[in-house]
């Protein structure tokens, strides 16, 4: 065999591996481009730029120290201002322009459910979702992955704790919206399974602070527990005016309202305050997720703030990475869809997360936090 021909051998096997390296949308030789869309303008901005940051940590962590198989890790991020038509049709471009390989990150229920249609008919991966719907849970969705625990579970344990403390009188405030309905779902099985009911519900407009009508419907039936089911900025509004009319109830969030900024807007009227929360307690450096966060934050991410948030965006990082590493050399959707499946009590840090090919929700984790005085949290 002559030199030429050999060389032609070698160039067309060169072309056929390199074809292979990247037979897959965004997956190059040398990166993995994935997709976000979520709020980094208007009301919720701060949920959609926290999930960001704490994602982009450890990605920037994982690409400083080489890569996934020698590919870095590059997310694009979108902004759709916590609208579900905006986020559809974001997901629509990072599918068939951006050509991303998974979508991640995706902040909030109505914008995931707007996205659900696009993304499931092109059988794209939906990772890590910031919302704890029902709807994203079951009917069983192949690919969708989810690592907090559902509404559902994180009312329950609200409910638990004010029927301990003898708040028996509960009213739900909620965003009218699949979000809201949802927390407000979770909140009346959890009474009916009690032989309960609510004392009243009141709702405000997503992205809006215009709390008066749920104010005045509320406060008459005087209701000693208020749980809350919105977004930072409607519950902060909330909460005030109802102190502002001599309200003495103990007020809730469910872990979607953005903690950090809530305690935020509400200054010093925040303490008491109780919040779910689905993620470990990002400030006190107890597990090791929370300590490799704490220092890939200060490294990667030194401007943004510590919250459970962008806890929550770094955890859903370091778990997409673990299934890309089981991928394969050549990753396609298919095999780290497969990949993800076989995680088993995958400790991060203190923080364990299952999957299966019949259950991709598997997280039952809900813990409750109080805001202090100061704007700090309690465990």
């Amino acid at each position: 065999m002559n030199a030429l021909l050999i060389s032609r051998m070698l160039l067309a096997a060169s072309a056929l591996a390199g074809t292979l390296a990247w037979a897959e949308n965004g997956v190059t030789a040398d990166k993995v481009v994935i997709g976000q869309s979520a709020a980094l303008t208007g009301p919720a901005k701060l949920l959609g730029t926290e999930m960001r940051d704490g994602a982009n940590a450890y990605f920037s962590q994982v690409n400083a120290a080489g890569g996934v198989n020698g590919r870095t890790i590059e997310l694009i991020s979108l902004d759709d201002g916590y609208e579900p038509e905006k986020a559809a049709g974001n997901t629509r471009k990072l599918i068939e322009q951006d050509k991303v390989f998974a979508l991640f990150g995706y902040v909030g229920t109505p914008t995931s459910l707007a996205s659900q249609p696009v993304f499931t008919e092109a059988k794209v991966p939906f990772f890590a979702p910031f919302t704890g719907a029902d709807a994203l849970r079951s009917p069983f969705n192949r690919y969708i992955f989810n690592i907090r625990a559902g509404y559902s579970d994180e009312t329950e344990k609200i409910v638990r704790h004010s029927l301990g403390l003898n708040l028996k009188r509960i009213a739900v405030f909620y965003q009218n919206d699949s979000y809201g309905k949802a927390g407000l779902s979770g909140v009346e099985q959890a009474l009916e399974r009690r032989g309960m009911q609510l004392a009243a519900t009141a709702t405000v407009e997503r992205n809006s602070t215009n709390v008066k009508d749920a104010v005045a419907k509320l406060s008459a039936v005087k209701p000693e527990a208020v749980i809350m089911v919105s977004a930072y900025k409607s519950c902060a509004a909330f909460i005030k005016e109802m102190l502002a009319h001599g309200a003495s109830a103990q007020f809730y969030n469910v872990s979607f309202v953005g903690s950090r900024p809530l305690a935020e807007e509400l200054g010093d009227e925040g303490a008491g305050v109780v919040i779910s929360q689905v993620m470990p307690f990002p400030f006190e450096q107890v597990q090791p997720v929370v300590r490799e966060y704490r220092a890939a934050m200060q490294k990667f991410q030194p401007k943004a703030q510590v919250s459970f948030t962008s806890l929550e965006g770094f955890i859903a990082a370091k778990v997409f990475v673990e299934g890309l590493r089981k991928a394969g050399l050549n990753p396609t959707r298919e095999s780290l869809m497969a990949a993800l499946e076989k995680i088993d009590s995958y400790d991060v840090g203190g923080f364990k997360v299952s999957f299966s090919s019949h259950n991709h929700s598997q997280s039952k984790f809900v813990d409750l936090t109080v805001i202090q005085k100061g704007g700090g949290f309690r465990n």
